[in-house]
C-alpha cells in the first residue's frame, strides 16, 4: 500500500486558487474559509493532504505544500468545467437539491462528465491516502467518490458531508441517475447532513433504491435507526449542523479599526436612522428578489420612510456563465433601479447595491453597522451569513430577519422568522425588526450569540470526525431510520 497522508480532505476546490499574473506566470493565492480554518490543525498534526481543483481549466499544476499540508490539484479541462461543474453540479444537482426553484436539466453528457471527474478524484485520493487513513469527502460535486474510493481502497475510513440541503424523496426520484448517486454515497462509513430531515430522506431512499438492486449472491440493504447495512458494512447517517469560526469573528468585530469603519459607513450613507443589510452570493436560492419586493411595497405603503432608511445589498458574483444566473442578475438590478428611481433622491439612493467581492474587514464592519440583517433564502442548507452577523454583534444591537427555510432557523429561534413565499409575512417580519424594543432586541441577540459562539465550526468538525472514527455523536446526532416513509407522515 502507498505511503501517504493519514488524513485526507477531498473537495471540489483546493483551499488555494491558481492565479495567472499579467506576465503570464502563475502563483497560488490562499482562499480561506470556515472549513479550511476548522480542518487546518487536524491536517497539520496528521500528515494531512487536501485534494481538489485549482480553479483554472486546463492547468497542469504539481502538488505543493502549504503550511505543512500537501495540496494535490486535480486537473479539469474547459469542457469538464462546463459539463461536470457548471452543468451537472450547478444546473442539475443544485436546483434539484434546492427544491426546483429553477428547473433542473438532466443532460446525459453532463452525467458522463460527472462520473469521469468523480473517478479522477477517487483515483487521486487512492494514491495520496496512507494505509488505513481517514478520508473526508465534501459536498454535492463528489457524491460518487465514496463508492469509487471504497472499491479502490477498502482499507480506508471514509466520511462524506453534504453542505447543501438534501431534497424530499418525491423530488429526488426525478433524477435519472438516482440509484447511482445513492449507491455512491453508501460507499462512505458516515454520511452527514445539516438537518435531521435530510438524513431521514436519504435513509428512506437508501432502502428504496439501493435495496431494490439486490441480486443473487449479493447481500441487500437493510436498515435500523440511523444505520444502513450494505452487505457486511454498516453505513451511519447523521445530522451535523455546520457553523462558523465564531470566536475569530467576534474578536475581529471588536477591533477599533472595524468599529471606526462601521461608524464611517453610517456617515457615508448620510447617518440614516436604520441600515438594513443583505449579504449573499448572487444566487436564485437566496431570495434577494423577495426582500427587494418587500421593501418596495413597504415604501409604497408608507411603513418604511425612505428618508430614514437605507438598504445595502452586497451580492458576490456567482456562476456568471449559467443562463439562469444571468437572467436573475438583470432582474435584481432592475428592482434596485425601480426602488431608487421612485423613492431615492440625488445623492441618497434607498438601496446601495454592490455586485463584487467585498474585503473581509469591510464585510465585518458592515455587519457591525447594520441595524437589521435580511436573510431570506427560499431554501438553504444552513446559511452561515446569519451566524456571522450574530457573531459580530458583541454590542447586542441589531436584529435578524431569517427565512424559515434555512438550516440556521432551527438554531436561531430568537430571530424574526418568516416564510419567504409569504410576502406579507416577510414585510411584517421586517417591520417588527425595525420597530423592536431595545431591551427585547438585546435579549434576543444575547441568546442567539450564546448558541453561535458555543456551537462553532471546530465543534462541528470534531463531532463529525469523532462519529466517523470512534462512533461518537457529541455535538452531532446519528438519527433517522430507513423504515421512515415520508408519504405516511
Amino acid at each position: 500500500m502507498p505511503k501517504g497522508s493519514d488524513f485526507v480532505v477531498v473537495a471540489n476546490r483546493l483551499p488555494v486558487d491558481l492565479e495567472t499574473l499579467p506576465d503570464g506566470s502563475t502563483r497560488w493565492k490562499r482562499s480561506p474559509g470556515g472549513l479550511v480554518t476548522a480542518l487546518e490543525p487536524i491536517l497539520r498534526t496528521n500528515k494531512g493532504a487536501w485534494i481538489g481543483w485549482a480553479g483554472v481549466p486546463d492547468a497542469d499544476a504539481d502538488p505543493i505544500i502549504e503550511d505543512d499540508v500537501e495540496l494535490h490539484p486535480v486537473p479539469l479541462s474547459a469542457t469538464e468545467v462546463a459539463d461536470y461543474y457548471e452543468g451537472f453540479s450547478n444546473a442539475t444537482l443544485w436546483p434539484l437539491y434546492h427544491e426546483l426553484i429553477v428547473r433542473p436539466i438532466y443532460h446525459r453528457q453532463w452525467w458522463k462528465a460527472y462520473v469521469e471527474v468523480n473517478r479522477r478524484f477517487a483515483e487521486e485520493t487512492a494514491k495520496v491516502a496512507a494505509q488505513n487513513a481517514t478520508v473526508w469527502i465534501q459536498d454535492y460535486q463528489l457524491q460518487l467518490v465514496p463508492k469509487m474510493l471504497r472499491m479502490l481502497r477498502p482499507d480506508l475510513t471514509i466520511g462524506f458531508f453534504l453542505h447543501i440541503p438534501f431534497p424530499p424523496v418525491e423530488l429526488f426520484m426525478q433524477m435519472p441517475w438516482r440509484t447511482e448517486i445513492v449507491e455512491g454515497l453508501l460507499g462512505a462509513d458516515l454520511i452527514g447532513f445539516h438537518l435531521p430531515g435530510g438524513a431521514q430522506n436519504f435513509l428512506y431512499l437508501a432502502k428504496r433504491l439501493a435495496g431494490q438492486h439486490t441480486s443473487r449472491g449479493n447481500v441487500g440493504v437493510r436498515s435500523r435507526f440511523g444505520i444502513v447495512q450494505v452487505g457486511f458494512r454498516n453505513v451511519r447517517v447523521g445530522a451535523f449542523p455546520i457553523s462558523i469560526d465564531s470566536g475569530e469573528l467576534d474578536e475581529s468585530s471588536r477591533r477599533r479599526s472595524v468599529r471606526d469603519r462601521a461608524r464611517q459607513i453610517r456617515k457615508e450613507l448620510g447617518n440614516p436612522t436604520t441600515i438594513m443589510l443583505g449579504v449573499d452570493r448572487l444566487d436564485y436560492t437566496k431570495g434577494i428578489d423577495v426582500r427587494l419586493t418587500a421593501l418596495l411595497e413597504l415604501l409604497e405603503e408608507g411603513r418604511v420612510d425612505p428618508e430614514k432608511t437605507v438598504m445595502i445589498q452586497l451580492a458576490t458574483p456567482s456562476r456568471e456563465r449559467v443562463e439562469s444566473y444571468i437572467q436573475m442578475r438583470g432582474d435584481i438590478e432592475r428592482q434596485v433601479g425601480r426602488i431608487n428611481g421612485e423613492f431615492g433622491r440625488v445623492g441618497h439612493p434607498v438601496v446601495h447595491y454592490l455586485h463584487k467581492p467585498v474585503p473581509r474587514d469591510e464585510l465585518i464592519a458592515s455587519f457591525v453597522s447594520a441595524d437589521v440583517m435580511l436573510v431570506t433564502p427560499l431554501r438553504d442548507g444552513m446559511n452561515l451569513v446569519a451566524k456571522e452577523y450574530i457573531a459580530c454583534r458583541s454590542d447586542l444591537g441589531g436584529a435578524l430577519v431569517l427565512s424559515e427555510f434555512t438550516g440556521a432557523a432551527a438554531e436561531l429561534r430568537q430571530s424574526y422568522l418568516c416564510n419567504p413565499h409569504d410576502l406579507e409575512g416577510v414585510k411584517d417580519a421586517i417591520v417588527a425588526a425595525l420597530e423592536q424594543d431595545r431591551a427585547d432586541g438585546r435579549k434576543r441577540m444575547r441568546t442567539m450569540r450564546r448558541q453561535v459562539l458555543t456551537h462553532d465550526v471546530n465543534l462541528w468538525a470534531n463531532a463529525f470526525l469523532d462519529a466517523l472514527t470512534h462512533g461518537g455523536i457529541a455535538g452531532g446526532a446519528l438519527m433517522g431510520s430507513a423504515d421512515y416513509d415520508p408519504q405516511e407522515n
